[in-house]
């Protein structure tokens, strides 16, 4: 798993009255309808189940939001004013309560999302380089990536990130390995993100290795979990065979108690008769 704190101070979520759903322009209940989903939606998931395995523990981490397709809100005073990142994910913040609310609201959090990124499409490579990036930074969130698969078309570049410095984004330096992987540093996650040949992969300068694939490791959990089951099944069934064995000692013992009683109370009969 990629190194990030095992314990966060969690900020707490501070509720500010209902939400009146009704009066806004959109559902949040459904997931952004994107036409160029079809683009995005390989990488985008890749990229997603990499974080959700090795950053959120499969969303047992509490303290750690991601999510994909669904809604910051910018503007306290317009719930309708707002944004939808690709992927997106903020540490130290309590996951439990934002679901609920169906929007993501920085000031209830208690801060912005920590990392964002687009994948960019034939229609919104142009929004991801301009409109959402000055988005991204009035928000305060601290790094903004994009990731273009066709290595440039799009966004002008395969790979880019950016650190929030005094409000304004600064690039982050990127570096091409002998193989052709183009890989960027994030501060936020501790790990870099990778561009190879048009997919999204990330990697530990730690552990100096990729990570493994969520697939991997979800299977490699599902397996463990099941090994814990069948040694606690195992266990289970040995302290009920102690269990059995020990009441039939114990009736044995009885048993034979009785049986030496009842010999003694036979001779001293016996005894008694002579």
């Amino acid at each position: 798993m990629a190194a990030t704190p095992t314990t966060m101070t969690m900020l707490p979520y501070h509720r500010m009255g209902d939400i009146d759903y009704d009066s806004l322009d959109f559902d949040p209940n459904e997931i952004v309808d994107k036409p160029e989903a079809m683009e995005q939606r390989l990488p985008q998931e890749e990229v997603v189940g990499l974080l959700r395995a090795h950053l959120t523990d499969f969303n047992r981490r509490a303290d750690i939001f991601l999510d994909a397709d669904t809604i910051i809100c910018y503007d306290r005073r317009d719930l309708n004013v707002r944004v939808s990142p690709d992927v997106y994910l903020a540490f130290g913040v309590d996951a439990r309560a934002i679901r609920p609310r169906k929007l993501y609201l920085p000031w209830e959090v208690g801060k912005p999302p920590d990392w964002a990124l687009e994948i960019a499409s034939s229609s919104t490579g142009r929004e991801d380089v301009g409109r959402k990036r000055r988005i991204y930074a009035r928000i305060g969130i601290p790094e903004y990536w994009r990731f273009d698969p066709t290595g440039g078309d799009y966004h002008g570049q395969a790979l880019g990130g950016e650190r929030l410095v005094e409000g304004v984004y600064q690039p982050i330096e990127l570096t091409t390995e002998p193989d052709g992987v183009l890989k960027g540093y994030s501060p936020v996650l501790g790990m870099s993100l990778c561009w190879n040949d048009g997919w999204p992969r990330f990697y530990d300068p730690r552990a100096g290795a990729y990570l493994e694939s969520w697939e991997h490791v979800s299977e490699a959990r599902l397996d463990a979990e099941a090994r814990a089951d069948d040694a606690e099944a195992r266990a289970d069934d040995a302290e009920a065979q102690a269990a059995v064995e020990q009441a039939a000692r114990l009736s044995a013992e009885a048993r034979a108690d009785r049986a030496e009683s009842e010999l003694r109370s036979l001779l001293r009969g016996r005894e008694s008769e002579g």
